[in-house]
């Protein structure tokens, strides 16, 4: 399963990791995948968002 949000299409960026000696190596920056129940086209149905978009309010929870 991909590490990606599936209502803003979040997904992991890569860059490097500096040491105090400048050495540079691979990392990647992951967002914050939750799993929710949410209302999608009317139905209640879980998925996988960041928490940016569920604090913005672009995903309405299933009560």
């Amino acid at each position: 399963m991909a590490q990606m949000c599936e209502v803003c299409g979040k997904k992991p960026m890569n860059g490097h990791r500096v040491s105090h000696a400048h050495n540079l190596t691979k990392r990647r920056w992951l967002p914050n995948l939750q799993r929710v129940r949410a209302v999608v086209d009317g139905a209640n149905k879980r998925i996988r968002v960041c928490v940016s978009c569920i604090r913005s309010g672009k995903v309405k929870k299933a009560s």
